[in-house]
């Protein structure tokens, strides 16, 4: 709310617009998927760097399907089965990679920031081979409806981000995998002792943030009405910001799905605003990586606090 209230004060006649924040509608779902598949490995400690990748090749794949499979002329019912085939192709590629990542890091037993940053450059680099470095575009008309329409008064990408983190919000409060990724990430051992198998969360937590990379493909593909892939190349650094400003701890074991939401519509708030205010994307960079530092620091220092608080509890006991 402070963010949206400076940048109102500062640009108020673009700002303020109907227009701008219908444009942030369409916009901020993306970054807003990908920080909440982030969210959950963090939730065990680990981490998913390869995501934007995961979008990337979900998006050249279902791209593909659309421009090479779906013969000239077909329209109606047939053309919605070829789009639904596309978008299964897409989110199937998703909860792949995020399965091959769960391999890795679960089984062979990579670190997950060297694992997904290894599968990062892979999935990155097989999209390039797969495009030859060009955009793929030309969609059916149908499935750009996705990315460019409203549901209501409601922009289909953002009513896609509702029902999405509204799934996760109660995936993580009320079932069982939930549960236990928030175990593995506060006491490792303990949860191991408690009967809780490991490698199944994590592999299941890993898939399940390379399916969200799929979705995100999906809105970013209808949206543009293209495929790239060094697409959203920033949003790996922007996600992980929104994840720790949303109160998830990188150690693991503590987050929220509602304070990710409300950290990316702070981030969006600043980006739109700063956009108006004709910063480049440079600057931006910058002071992403400088703020993402900042607040880390500032989360080391309150919990050395707390931490140092308990020890003299205890002591005084």
């Amino acid at each position: 709310m402070i963010v949206f209230i400076i940048m109102a004060a500062l640009v108020p006649s673009k700002f303020l617009t109907m227009r701008n924040i219908e444009s942030m509608s369409f916009q901020f779902p993306e970054l807003g998927l990908l920080s909440i598949a982030i969210m959950i490995t963090m939730l065990t400690g680990g981490i998913d760097l390869s995501v934007v990748g995961i979008a990337n090749l979900s998006g050249i794949f279902m791209a593909l399907i659309f421009t090479k499979v779906i013969p000239e002329g077909t329209s109606g019912f047939p053309m919605f089965l070829y789009i639904i085939m596309g978008i299964i192709v897409g989110v199937s590629t998703g909860a792949f990679a995020g399965y091959l990542n769960g391999l890795l890091i679960a089984k062979v037993g990579i670190t997950p920031i060297l694992a997904t940053l290894g599968t990062m450059q892979l999935f990155t680099g097989m999209a390039v081979v797969i495009t030859k470095g060009f955009a793929i575009s030309g969609f059916p008309e149908a499935f750009l409806i996705i990315g460019n329409s409203k549901i209501l008064f409601v922009s289909f990408p953002l009513f896609i981000f509702i029902l999405t983190t509204a799934g996760i919000s109660i995936l993580l409060s009320k079932t069982s995998l939930g549960i236990n990724l928030y175990l593995i990430g506060t006491n490792e051992k303990a949860a191991v002792f408690s009967g809780i198998k490991k490698s199944q969360v994590l592999i299941k937590s890993y898939m399940l943030s390379g399916i969200l990379g799929g979705i995100t493909g999906v809105i970013m593909i209808a949206r543009t009405n293209s495929a790239k892939a060094d697409y959203g190349s920033s949003y790996v650094l922007q996600a992980i910001l929104v994840s720790v400003l949303g109160g998830v701890n990188p150690a693991g074991g503590f987050g929220k799905v509602i304070g990710v939401v409300i950290a990316v519509l702070a981030l969006q708030f600043l980006s739109s605003g700063f956009s108006m205010l004709r910063f480049s994307n440079f600057a931006k960079e910058f002071i992403w990586g400088a703020f993402l530092l900042f607040i880390m620091v500032l989360n080391f220092v309150q919990n050395r606090k707390a931490a140092k608080n308990i020890v003299k509890k205890e002591d005084s006991k």
